[in-house]
């Protein structure tokens, strides 16, 4: 039996190398953390020699737009759909349950209502969370602002990605004696506003991987810097645009990874039964510049271990 499957397999794997596939892409916004995830998935499926041909929609943070790509992809009946970020995920499974879908940059798939169990997920959806350390990025602020006491996190309490890490943030801010102040936009155009809104009631502040605020994470960065409080992110690329710190994920990789899964639901695995992955291992990352123009010195032993950007 064991024999026979590995043989149907082989098969599988051999008509993907011969006949293009046809791969469903769709994104809630633009900005580099899912761009990188979408590259890096694009870029294994290419290592690995599978000839795709891509359908790359982006909403652009429009949800009815998110809603109309969900569907002309299913309509098309493409051979796999990769959703980036929750609300594409969220979209793509409302509008098939047939087509196999591979989420990534996807915090928490079960609460999202994409899967039922994270070991076997149940449904027609599979893939990678972007589930980040908040507790640990949270820690950052007393190390670089010992003093701090009030902690402004901007969100969109519309994404339950990031509802999920501001509940996570709640629970580690009480234990390490935090006051959060929260500010919740509905839209990019939103943030600039609401990073205003913190001017005088803030130590510093925290950005999770929310897209809404990740896409226009430059208002932040400009009132962290006027203001001289250290912004601390929920992950890398928003780093190196300018916040100070993270303890996260490298996006790039989560999409590789995605990759390599999206490759075995093509050579037969069922999506229902693949259990959805996690990034292993996280990187401490530091932007010396940003630092400077925040006003905060940078622990020396923090140096010692991090991924240094400028």
């Amino acid at each position: 039996m064991k024999k026979l499957q590995w043989v149907i397999s082989l098969i599988f794997m051999l008509a993907y190398l011969c006949v293009a596939v046809n791969i469903g892409v769709i994104q809630i916004v633009e900005h580099p953390a899912l761009d990188a995830a979408r590259n890096g998935f694009m870029d294994e499926l290419k290592a690995q020699q599978i000839d795709a041909k891509y359908s790359y929609q982006n909403a652009q943070g429009d949800m009815s737009t998110l809603q109309t790509i969900a569907g002309k992809l299913a309509a098309d009946k493409v051979d796999l759909i990769l959703a980036i970020a929750t609300p594409s995920a969220q979209a793509a499974a409302k509008a098939t349950s047939t087509i196999p879908i591979l989420i990534t940059a996807v915090t928490d798939p079960k609460v999202a209502g994409l899967i039922k169990d994270f070991d076997k997920p149940g449904t027609n959806v599979t893939g990678t969370s972007d589930m980040n350390p908040v507790e640990k990025q949270l820690e950052l602020i007393k190390l670089f602002q010992p003093k701090a006491s009030r902690v402004g996190i901007i969100y969109n309490a519309g994404e339950a990605n990031s509802v999920v890490q501001v509940e996570l943030a709640k629970k580690a801010a009480a234990a390490m004696g935090l006051k959060l102040v929260l500010v919740t936009v509905t839209e990019t155009s939103g943030v600039y506003q609401a990073a205003q809104s913190l001017q005088g009631r803030v130590d510093a502040v925290y950005v999770p991987t929310d897209n809404t605020v990740v896409a226009a994470l430059e208002s932040v960065i400009a009132f962290c810097e006027r203001n001289r409080i250290p912004l601390i992110a929920g992950e890398s690329e928003s780093v190196t645009r300018g916040a100070i710190a993270t303890i996260g994920l490298d996006y790039y990789l989560l999409g590789r990874q995605t990759g390599t899964m999206a490759i075995r639901i093509l050579q037969g695995a069922k999506p229902e039964q693949t259990p959805i992955e996690f990034q292993k291992e996280n990187s401490l990352v530091i932007n010396q510049s940003a630092a400077k123009r925040m006003g905060v010195a940078i622990p020396k032993e923090l140096l010692k271990d991090a991924v240094i950007v400028e």
